[in-house]
Parts: structure tokens; sequence; C-alpha cells
């Protein structure tokens, strides 16, 4: 017997297929929505609403705006002609927290994965070999995820721009206020790869 009329059963099931949450999480994420209506609930559907109609890919980086071409990419003091490669617009938003970053981005929607059937063409590398051609590109950063489909990614980029920009990528390593004992050999394995003069 259900315990829920069908349609907040359907909403139970579509919060559910979000990250982070299962089937007893969006029900009680459910739960408290409607015991909030007014307060969340109503403002949270106006707000989805509103989100639903305007946002868009940017048509250049891929970055989420709710123009064709988002701020980023139409900022003049953005032209560095540097761009960083991220996976995907979370990761761009959080190089754009840190803010040390002056650049554009070129977002991919992902990472090359043979068992995903994921090649070049359903990632947005063909657009970005076109950027580095017309936008005056000197220096492509790669700040990839540190896997396995990660570095084929990166890998793939790296031969496919050899010889028409720099190609970098991200240090990776030990994290700030990160403690040796608690990292795993492959932290430790490319912190040590990557050191530097003191």
């Amino acid at each position: 017997m259900n315990e829920a009329p069908a349609e907040i059963e359907a909403l139970i099931e579509m919060m559910a297929k979000l990250p982070g949450l299962g089937p007893r999480s969006a029900r009680r994420a459910v739960l408290h929505l409607i015991a909030k209506r007014g307060q969340l609930m109503t403002p949270l559907s106006e707000a989805m609403g509103a989100v639903a109609a305007s946002a868009r890919e940017c048509l250049n980086c891929g970055n989420i705006s709710s123009g064709d071409i988002c701020g980023i990419c139409d900022s003049e003091k953005r032209a560095t002609g540097e761009i960083c490669v991220v996976g995907d617009v979370a990761d761009l938003w959080a190089m754009e927290r840190a803010g040390v970053f002056k650049g554009r981005y070129h977002v991919l929607g992902g990472m090359l994965s043979a068992l995903d059937a994921i090649g070049p063409d359903e990632l947005r590398i063909p657009k970005l070999i076109d950027r580095v051609a017309t936008e005056g590109i000197e220096e492509v950063i790669l700040a990839l995820d540190a896997t396995v489909d990660g570095q084929t990614t990166a890998h793939y980029i790296a031969d496919a721009l050899e010889g028409r920009c720099r190609v970098t990528s991200l240090a990776q390593g030990v994290p700030v206020g990160g403690e040796l004992d608690y990292l795993d050999d492959g932290t430790i394995s490319a912190a040590l790869r990557a050191r530097k003069s003191v």
C-alpha cells in the first residue's frame, strides 16, 4: 500500500535522482518542503521555473549562463590568452571561488571513457581546438580530475594541441593543511614528482 499520494511519490522519485540524495533522504526533503510550503516549497518551485526558463550553456565555453555567451567569455579583462579546461561547470565554479585564475574557461562536459563509450566528439574537445586556433590562445591549463579518465583526457588534449600552444596542468599532491599520514600512496607519489625548490 502506498504511504503518500501519487504526486508526492512522483516528487520523491524525482528528488531521489539528484546527486547525494537516495530515496530516504529524498522523502525527508519532500516532507520538509511540504511542512514549510509557504517558506520553502513555493519560492523553490518559482526559482526552479525561472532557472528552467533562462539557464543555458554558453555557446563559447559551456558554462551555465542566462544568455548565449557567459559573463566570463564576454569580459575583455578575461582575454588573457589563457584557457583553463575543466570537466564540468562545478569545476569551473570551484576555480572561480578560489579567485586566482583570471583567464577564460572551457568546459568539456565530462571525461573520455572507453567503458562508457565517451570519445572526443561526445565532449567539447573539437570546440577547444577551434578556440585555440581562433582566439590567440598561448596557454591551455588542464584542470582535470586526477583519475584514470581525467589523465587519459589530459593526455589526449595535450597530444591534440601539441605545437599549437603551451599545455600545462595543475600541480597535484599534498593539499594545504594535509598530513602525510592521511594521504593515499598516489597523492604522495604525485606530490613527490611535482616537488619544487624551497
